[in-house]
């Protein structure tokens, strides 16, 4: 396997010994080194996501201890932002980045390169222990642990019932992406996706090809040397999905540039009936949340249905996306001990029930699932979908080198306006091989 920062993972192990040699003295040393500070004792730095952030900073400050503080600071709002800088800081060497809330798609490429604190023995089994198994899988890189599942994430199809009914869906029922389209499209209805030049884009895409048995890379342990697959007959069944729903009456207006946030105003239009959209979890709580504020009536709220995602491919089960947050300890942190601990605890079943109650952030561990709060909160068939989804669905490209292959997806597939079957497909794995052959730049 291709590796990278080589260099920087003998320098953390030298750090770690040190630190285990020195034992208590080398925590005294770091309280005294921070004194200067107003409060006298250490401050862990929390990057953390847009997402919940009053749930994260209320646990921030109940995980705190006598021994240190817990200090969360914002990163941007888009994935790719968030890797820009927080690799930045990474590969700086920088020993302020104590805790960070990863993409699970960052911590292949973070733990290979040597960032990331691996959790061993105890603190290993404790942030794995009951995890769902698509966020477990996200944790993992060479069968070692190096992030706290903290919150999971799936999509699922969210639909007005009263549209799916005039369109004589048997929701219950597996349905296609070709049967939600024909059915808004008859029925004056759209479809919601994310389809901007963005993450959330290559989401749908590695969906679709799961679900057409495809991958878009395999091979993945071997780095650069993956197998580019993209150009398949699934590659082929997704781009034909796109092409039909860009070329439909069912297609929003702003699909070029559509994102998760755009799409939720579709669902209770002021005239129309609706839509069929891919949402993460949190779209529930926030349609429920809009009947406090007047935007809907507890009727319409009351129309909304959920589904499980559709199948590219007739007859072949679909695969939910799997996202999520995961926690990472950054490897240069001048308090590995303090900050593994911190991490455990901010990714704990309180605060993992308290995401999902107040944020409509899901648990990473099943058991939350049957916590009574988020039994009050979702109706249970809610709950068992999400659980399922995240145990059956599929991750993007566990690779070292993802961020080279999203965004030469992106520029491939983008924009879904100009998808055709017959050549996106071919046209992205030469792409896609050239980036990784270093013979072409994004």
């Amino acid at each position: 396997m291709q590796k990278v920062g080589e260099g920087a993972r003998r320098r953390r192990r030298s750090r770690l010994r040190r630190a285990a040699a020195a034992g208590s003295v080398t925590v005294l040393t770091a309280t005294l080194l921070s004194a200067c500070g107003s409060s006298g004792k250490p401050t862990l730095n929390w990057y953390v996501n847009p997402d919940g952030v009053e749930v994260l900073t209320q646990y921030a400050a109940e995980c705190s201890t006598d021994e240190y503080d817990i200090e969360v600071q914002l990163l941007p709002s888009g994935a790719t932002d968030q890797r820009t800088q927080l690799a930045r800081r990474l590969a700086a060497e920088d020993s302020s980045t104590d805790l960070m809330s990863l993409d699970p798609v960052f911590v292949p490429e973070f733990a290979n390169a040597g960032w990331l604190l691996e959790f061993e023995g105890e603190a290993g089994d404790a942030v794995t222990e009951g995890i769902l198994d698509g966020p477990l899988d996200t944790v993992m890189w060479e069968d070692k642990v190096y992030a706290a599942p903290q919150w999971a994430n799936t999509q699922v199809l969210w639909y007005r019932k009263s549209l799916a009914e005039a369109a004589g869906l048997d929701m219950s029922q597996p349905v296609t992406f070709d049967q939600v389209i024909d059915a808004a499209a008859d029925n004056g209805g759209t479809v919601g996706v994310q389809a901007n030049r963005y993450e959330a884009y290559v989401v749908w895409i590695n969906a679709m090809i799961l679900g057409a048995g495809g991958d878009i890379v395999s091979d993945t342990e071997s780095g650069k040397d993956a197998q580019v697959d993209i150009d398949s007959d699934a590659g082929k069944a997704a781009a034909a999905v796109i092409q039909k729903l860009a070329d439909s009456s069912a297609a929003q207006s702003d699909l070029t540039v559509s994102n998760e946030g755009t799409s939720l105003g579709q669902m209770f239009p002021a005239e129309g009936p609706g839509e069929f959209m891919l949402n993460w979890t949190f779209a529930y709580k926030n349609y429920e949340g809009l009947i406090e504020t007047g935007d809907i009536t507890q009727d319409q709220f009351d129309d909304l249905g959920f589904a499980r995602y559709p199948q590219t491919v007739e007859g072949e089960p679909s695969a939910p996306p799997v996202g999520g947050i995961d926690i990472g300890v950054g490897a240069f942190t001048e308090y590995p001990e303090f900050a593994l601990e911190a991490a455990q605890c901010v990714a704990s079943d309180e605060a993992q029930v308290a995401l999902a109650r107040d944020a409509g952030l899901m648990p990473a561990r099943g058991a939350n699932y049957d916590s009574a709060e988020l039994q009050e909160a979702y109706p249970p068939e809610l709950l068992e979908l999400w659980q399922t989804s995240l145990d059956e669905g599929g991750a993007r490209p566990k690779s070292a080198y993802y961020a080279l292959i999203s965004q030469a997806v992106q520029s491939r597939w983008h924009s879904p306006t100009a998808v055709d079957p017959d050549s996106t497909p071919a046209e992205s794995a030469k792409f896609l091989q050239d980036v990784l052959d270093g013979k072409a730049l994004l």
